[in-house]
């Protein structure tokens, strides 16, 4: 039960940030996944669920109890019957003799919901480990985020170094300088904004354990930037039979017919037996009693339960193929995310990224030379950040659409090497 989608978790650290080798004392999210799943309170409460769905097992499989009954009869009475003359004393044990397998259906009903127990621990644990993934990726996007700002707030120094220089030489108004200053100004504060950031993200990934959120922001030491090859949408789509959800519908399907079963076995009526001596007070006797008795209209009343039942069992078919859709329907969304995220990246980084450092460097120099204007300078600077943020949102996409495409098929995607596999052992 746990295989599978633990390796597939340990695994999220290779589908959401590309492999680098981190330092010693950085944060990898394998480390987070092993202290979610020690401490989380949702995958500890699966084990007294499950305890008690094996005392529910063990207490189905007992037949109906043994009563004992002691019946006095024609005592205290009048006349013939005054005093204890009179008096019958029955002493009686009785039972119930269950018919149509009832016993069986109950236990086996009772087991079934102990195996679909299993599929719903998977199914939560992968949906944690997607969770965990997400902050993780949050922490490593604002700590990226926080570089990119730090070399903007580079820029504009160097900007304003430069406006000075020229607001002294009698070049440039003082105005630039003052407009240089600012622009030094909110790339300072885009700077604190993004530290803050990486503060805010690491308390919600500790949250996830319940550590206090304090102390130092561990590094991440990885580059959000690089995203790995994944298979075509339709070998996906082939993925998704492995879906927790979908395989559930087996479980459920057991469920269902154990249910039907005990619906049916409900049609044969049980057998309230009775078996006991009297003793006969009036002439000093002993004699044996028995009796019986058993309902009627059971079988009516029972097919109203087993039609209800027939009807949930044969509507999982239909509930299934809807589930199939709706999970088919995200695995497109995911996937067409991904491959446009992912393009998105890489011509960024080899076209417009270069083409614009090339410029920026240009027009630096010519700033310096007095051939081109502040504002033009300022706008490539802009530019640049922009260009860049631009780049690191589109991998942030990328790797949220791949967490969220594991998560549906149930399947690591990326080896330690960086190359796709179909499965997990």
């Amino acid at each position: 039960m746990w295989t599978r989608p633990t390796a597939f978790a340990v695994c999220f650290v290779l589908a959401c940030i590309a492999n680098v080798s981190p330092a010693s004392e950085a944060l990898t999210l394998d480390a987070a996944i092993e202290r979610v799943i020690r401490e989380h309170p949702d995958l500890r409460l699966h084990q007294f669920v499950e305890t008690g769905l094996s005392a529910q097992v063990d207490r189905e499989s007992y037949g109906p109890p043994l009563s004992v009954g002691l019946q006095l009869e024609n005592a205290p009475g009048t006349n013939a019957y005054s005093g204890m003359q009179g008096a019958e004393l029955t002493l009686s044990l009785a039972s119930v003799l269950e018919r149509g397998g009832k016993r069986d259906a109950r236990r086996a009903l009772a087991a079934s919901r102990i195996d679909a127990l299993g599929m719903q621990r998977a199914t939560v644990l992968l949906d944690l480990m997607a969770e965990v993934a997400q902050r993780y990726l949050d922490l490593v996007s604002a700590q990226a985020d926080t570089l990119i700002a730090a070399e903007d707030l580079e820029q504009r120094e160097r900007t304003v170094s430069a406006a000075a220089r020229r607001v002294q030489a009698g070049a440039s108004p003082e105005s630039v300088a003052l407009a240089a200053e600012a622009m030094r100004a909110r790339a300072a504060v885009d700077a604190a904004r993004a530290e803050a950031n990486v503060t805010a993200a690491w308390r919600r990934l500790q949250a996830l354990w319940a550590e206090p959120a304090d102390g130092e922001v561990p590094s991440t030491s990885a580059d959000p930037l690089k995203l790995p090859d994944i298979p075509d949408y339709a070998a996906l789509r082939a993925l998704l039979e492995r879906n927790p959800q979908l395989r559930g519908f087996a479980n459920e399907a057991r469920i269902r017919e154990a249910r039907l079963r005990l619906s049916d076995s409900a049609s044969k009526p049980d057998i309230d037996w009775q078996l006991g001596v009297r003793r006969l007070e009036a002439d000093d006797s002993w004699a044996m009693v028995a009796g019986m008795s058993m309902p009627l209209g059971t079988r009516d009343r029972a097919e109203a339960s087993t039609r209800a039942a027939r009807a949930e069992l044969d509507s999982l078919a239909f509930e299934r193929e809807s589930s199939e859709r709706r999970l088919d329907s995200l695995l497109a969304e995911a996937h067409g995310q991904f491959t446009a995220a992912r393009i998105e990246v890489e011509r960024t980084a080899e076209d417009v990224l270069p083409r614009l450092a090339r410029a920026e460097a240009s027009a630096e120099q010519a700033y310096r030379a007095g051939a081109l204007s502040y504002l033009d300078w300022a706008l490539l600077q802009r530019e640049t950040t922009a260009a860049r943020r631009q780049q690191l949102a589109a991998a942030v996409s990328a790797h949220r659409a791949l967490i969220e495409i594991q998560r549906l098929t149930g399947e690591a995607l990326v080896t330690s090497t960086g190359s796709t596999q179909d499965s997990v052992p």
